[in-house]
């Protein structure tokens, strides 16, 4: 049978937060963001290895106690200017480790509300696929297209749009050919989409959401202590 393995790029500065320090690594509820997610994708009995990719240089890593997420978590620095880059350098790394029907689950460090259920709901669904899938939620807002004066050019259907989170669950083999493929891409699924292939969209909710920008990050400390108190 295939294995799941989880892939988190984490070599970003996160440069629209502020701050002196690393986005992933801004403390979140006791922690640092990022340990939030990664405690949730080690916690799954589902999941073989738990990959960070940081950069080179990042020294903030080493500052802080990753012990209770051990043996699971693997840590490669090897990030890349991108984060397209950042998950091939991560794949081309782990060659040796993964087989190419293996499952590989690209997150987002900066997704730090993850839950149980996001994760179980998209391997249940996705694992029978041939293409792979990724969490997703339709959109609910009305989209007004600007203009380069920043006035409103048009409104835009929302019918069938959704908006892309993570896990994006594809097979070892087939997203590093996309990915070595087509690089300029800011999600996963847009280099498989690339090849001609179409993911499954997987519903989710908001409270998976993504840290962007002050605001998000309480907002992110209010989901988990509240989670945590259900």
């Amino acid at each position: 049978m295939s294995s799941h393995f989880a892939l988190v790029p984490a070599a970003g500065s996160g440069s629209r937060m502020g701050g002196g320090r690393p986005k992933q690594y801004l403390p979140l509820a006791g922690r640092p963001m990022i340990h939030h997610a990664l405690a949730t994708l080690c916690g799954s009995t589902q999941i073989r290895t738990v990959i960070v990719v940081l950069e080179a240089a990042d020294t903030e890593w080493s500052r802080h106690d990753w012990s209770g997420l051990a043996p699971k978590l693997k840590v490669l620095y090897c990030g890349g200017a991108t984060r397209a880059q950042s998950v091939l350098n991560g794949l081309r790394a782990l060659a040796c480790e993964i087989q190419g029907d293996d499952w590989v689950l690209v997150h987002d460090a900066a997704r730090p509300c993850l839950a149980d259920h996001h994760l179980d709901r998209l391997i249940r669904e996705v694992t029978e696929e041939d293409v792979g899938g990724i969490l997703a939620i339709p959109v609910a807002d009305t989209l007004k297209r600007a203009d380069e004066r920043q006035r409103v050019a048009a409104t835009v259907p929302r019918e069938g749009l959704w908006q892309a989170q993570t896990p994006q669950m594809f097979r070892y083999n087939l997203l590093r050919r996309a990915l070595e493929t087509k690089r300029e891409v800011t999600d996963e699924a847009a280099a498989i989409e690339a090849l001609g292939l179409h993911p499954r969209l997987v519903a989710a909710d908001a409270t998976n959401l993504k840290v962007t920008y002050p605001l998000d990050l309480a907002l992110a400390g209010w989901i988990l202590t509240h989670r945590e108190k259900a």
